[in-house]
């Protein structure tokens, strides 16, 4: 999702340093950090040659489905792989993967969230997570919207402020 990728979200690398400070930060309270990846097969139902909405991205095994090189995890970062299954799509780091019940069982409460993109995979993430219980942070400076039409990522951020989520600029 970052620039130079077939999916490129504007800006998106910009991502990678608030990422990187929120990580280190989770790290020093003793926090899990958890990050999320398509994961996809080649042949996936949302890749526009199967009659979805996107360009192919994301196939698992590719240098297309590896994070950021400047991204820097935790060594004990847990990887939540999505939309791994050639016939069901996915935006949700919520969505089949288990998280919510691997939070509760660590005694998670809070999480807050960023990345790519903003209007599609970080909102689901968000709603799925504020659906599940959990009180929900966006970190605004750690993500960036694909806006497919203008202001999408927009009304994503005042979706999720309507569901309960809270919503910081650092």
């Amino acid at each position: 999702f970052c620039p130079g990728g077939k999916l490129a979200v504007r800006d998106g690398d910009r991502v990678v340093g608030p990422l990187n400070r929120l990580a280190a930060q989770a790290q020093q309270a003793g926090a899990r950090v958890v990050a999320s990846r398509d994961w996809h097969p080649p042949d996936h139902v949302s890749f526009a040659e199967r009659g979805g909405s996107w360009p192919l991205h994301c196939v698992r095994e590719t240098d297309g489905a590896e994070f950021h090189q400047k991204l820097e995890l935790p060594e004990q970062t847990l990887v939540v792989s999505k939309a791994t299954s050639a016939d069901t799509d996915a935006y949700s780091a919520f969505d089949g993967t288990g998280l919510a019940d691997k939070l509760r069982s660590w005694g998670i409460k809070r999480v807050f969230v960023g990345g790519l993109a903003l209007d599609y995979c970080v909102k689901a993430t968000v709603l799925d997570a504020l659906a599940e219980g959990f009180d929900v942070h966006l970190v605004q400076a750690a993500t960036r919207p694909v806006d497919v039409r203008d202001g999408d990522g927009r009304r994503a951020v005042q979706e999720m402020l309507r569901a309960g989520a809270v919503v910081e600029e650092g």
